[in-house]
């Protein structure tokens, strides 16, 4: 009996494993996640033919490569944070990637295929307007930077500048746009608001003023907003006050040309700026003779400027998206439109004809706990038929880009919007059925003996039975090859490990949307996001119950405060599954100064959150009858501290009921040098303080 023991033990320890860390592996990640942030340009490297790769430039001042079979990132360069590192703008012909940075101060270019530096080139000083690459005689050999006073031509193999000139009369025109047709011409279009435009066009050769040309708009304020340059070098502008199109040739001094959009039968719906959208697939040619013009949310139409005329080729009502690729000389219109709730549907059309190409369509299943669509990037390519295939990222609301390819196969998403976090905590796992089992294994007093006795053995065999079970599952993988062993980590097999290590990582972005995160993988385990977040708000990330007071489940509540007017919302969840709590968080109709979580606790062990508003008047959540007899008898103990940054003022307020608040006598204070949002309780001669950095700035 005792050899049999004997071997039975050490079979457990054959089969157990274990683990150990190197001296020099202390320290280093776990895991980690690169992101790059919101996407503001992109465009698929299709030079060649093998090239799997999308090239990204962000809002986080971010310029990336992304795989586009796996979505890791190929290569990654960060600029400086804030205005000095913004991208301005990104073209990309061929291997070359150009940018302008920092509002015109630096002009780079990229080679996509490594993301190495081709060169840069430090600009005068000025406000950057816009940037196009200049064709001559089928190649593109330089790029056009446009500045509210002058404009330069470089030299696109070595940024070297060719020439810089003065734009006439900037004093008073604002030069908004410069556009380049592949005639050896470059144009910088301007306008004085409400009064006309101005045209000017450049020699390539050596930036000689060629033409000069005023015509009359005084329907005009924005040319990047309401207008494209089509076809020949006509410029197309569309107004919603005059529901006209007008139409100007670029090469010609003429007279803008009205076109009423109800001659066309079209109507704007009420309220919404019509927007044009045209495409000039290569640089060294004209663009396209064919537009899409927007009408309505879910209004677009597909025109084509025919010897002067408008003719519609498409109505692609009801369509929520377009987007213009082109593959070879083939130019399509990819159109997303509302299928259901739940799905979105994506088709190709001849941007020629405005014909439906036929297997084409795509089903893209929104997430019920994500964005709607905001953008489409499409990549097309010709099958071996001389069809056209493609393939596309939805970029939605929340920051997700999502790449899919038909019939509907989600290539891979990233989460974008965790390169902004903006405050996290870290909570505690539930227990499993076993530990809770352990938690209560010896029933209480009032049982009895024999009851509790029954219970201790009860709990007893659900220990042996999953000791058992688990040395099953280990002996089962160990027959295995390691790579078709899974040890994912999901919601319904989350738990707490053994020294409560492992933990739920509650994160809340600058976007609005909230993920939960497991700490031992980085695996996102849930994600929601909340709609309607002002795009300044301020968030405040409370636990009032942890996973230790079961059956109650956790509760995380989350302060979102609209800087500019102060007005606030509550929003209750569960911290371990993400899904919204059935309590019901008070309305908050006042701006909010000052958030207080206190150490009391409810019925339900819900900690006591304090919000005070403008008005001075203070409310409770929860808010039972006994959580305000509580703070009755402590309301006297209870101060909060305001900083007025305007006035270098700090203020302090003592609780006088448990709805109001009373000015304490705490003498004149002020704030030197940085802004306090500071909170305090007499109890205990404690007192907090967080530096924010602006007043009030954070509930």
């Amino acid at each position: 009996m005792a050899k049999l023991i004997w071997l039975f033990m050490k079979c457990i320890v054959l089969w157990s494993t274990v683990e150990a860390v190197f001296e020099d592996q202390v320290g280093k990640f776990d895991w980690r996640q690169q992101y790059v942030g919101k996407v503001r340009f992109a465009h698929f490297d299709t030079h060649l033919q093998s090239s799997k790769k999308v090239i990204v430039a962000t809002e986080n001042n971010v310029f990336a490569a992304v795989n586009t079979r796996t979505g890791d990132l190929l290569w990654r360069h960060v600029d400086k944070t804030g205005p000095e590192g913004n991208i301005d703008t990104l073209l990309h012909h061929g291997q070359d990637a150009v940018m302008s940075v920092g509002n015109g101060r630096l002009l780079r270019s990229w080679d996509v295929s490594v993301g190495g530096l081709n060169w840069e080139v430090v600009l005068d000083s000025g406000s950057f307007q816009a940037a196009c690459f200049v064709g001559q005689q089928e190649t593109v050999k330089h790029v056009a930077v446009l500045k509210k006073t002058v404009i330069s031509l470089h030299y696109l193999s070595n940024g070297h500048q060719k020439w810089i000139e003065n734009l006439p009369e900037s004093e008073t025109v604002d030069y908004q746009t410069v556009y380049s047709g592949g005639n050896g011409e470059v144009y910088a279009l301007g306008v004085v608001p409400h009064s006309h435009i101005a045209v000017v066009v450049y020699s390539v050769d050596d930036g000689e003023i060629i033409k000069q040309v005023s015509v009359e708009a005084p329907w005009l304020s924005n040319i990047q907003a309401s207008c494209a340059v089509v076809g020949q070098g006509m410029l197309m502008c569309v107004d919603s006050a005059t529901v006209s199109l007008y139409m100007l040739d670029l090469h010609a001094e003429s007279q803008m040309t009205q076109i009423p959009l109800q001659s066309l039968g079209l109507e704007v719906i009420p309220g919404f700026h019509p927007v044009l959208v045209a495409t000039q697939p290569n640089p060294a040619r004209q663009p396209l003779s064919e537009f899409v013009l927007q009408l309505g949310p879910e209004n677009h139409l597909l025109l084509q400027l025919n010897n002067g005329q408008i003719v519609t080729l498409r109505d692609f009502k009801p369509a929520m998206l377009t987007s213009f690729a082109t593959t070879g000389e083939k130019t399509v219109v990819a159109v997303m439109s509302p299928k259901n709730k739940t799905a979105s549907s994506l088709n190709l059309f001849s941007a020629e004809s405005g014909r439906r190409l036929l297997d084409t369509t795509l089903i893209f299943n929104m997430d019920p706990n994500g964005g709607k669509p905001e953008k489409l990037y499409v990549q097309s390519f010709l099958k071996k038929d001389d069809s056209v295939g493609y393939r596309v990222i939805v970029q939605t609301e929340d920051h997700t880009i999502t790449f899919i390819q038909q019939p509907g196969r989600v290539m891979w998403t990233r989460e974008e919007a965790l390169s902004d976090v903006v405050t996290m905590e870290m909570v505690d796992l539930p227990l499993t059925g076993t530990q809770a089992e352990l938690e209560g294994e010896f029933g209480k007093k009032a049982d009895g003996l024999l009851s509790m006795v029954l219970k201790r053995l009860s709990s007893q065999l659900i220990l042996l039975q999953a000791w058992v079970s688990h040395l099953w599952k280990l002996f089962y993988d160990a027959r295995k090859p390691r790579s078709q062993v899974k040890n994912d980590v999901t919601i319904e097999n989350l738990s707490r490990d053994e020294f409560n290590l492992q933990k739920m990582m509650v994160m809340v972005t600058a976007s609005g949307k909230l993920f939960g995160i497991d700490s031992k993988t980085g695996s996102i385990l849930w994600r929601h996001y909340l709609d309607n977040i002002p795009s300044n708000a301020a968030f405040k990330l409370m636990v009032q119950r942890t996973t230790a007071h079961f059956p109650h489940p956790p509760q995380c509540t989350l302060l979102i405060k609209d800087k500019e007017t102060g007005l606030a919302m509550l929003h209750v969840f569960n911290p371990i599954f993400g899904k919204k709590s059935h309590v019901t968080p008070p309305a908050l109709p006042q701006p909010i100064l000052q958030s207080l979580m206190l150490p009391l606790m409810d019925q339900d062990y819900a900690k006591v959150l304090l919000l005070i508003d403008d008005q001075y008047k203070v409310s409770a959540f929860p808010s039972t009858k006994n959580v305000l007899q509580q703070l009755q008898e402590m309301a006297s103990s209870i101060f909060f501290y305001l900083v007025d940054s305007s006035q270098g003022r700090l203020s302090g307020y003592r609780l006088r009921t448990a709805r109001l608040v009373d000015r304490a006598d705490l003498g004149g204070s002020h704030a030197n040098g940085g802004t306090e949002d500071c909170l305090g309780q007499r109890e205990k001669a404690q007192r907090t303080c967080a530096l924010s950095g602006q007043s009030n700035g954070r509930p």
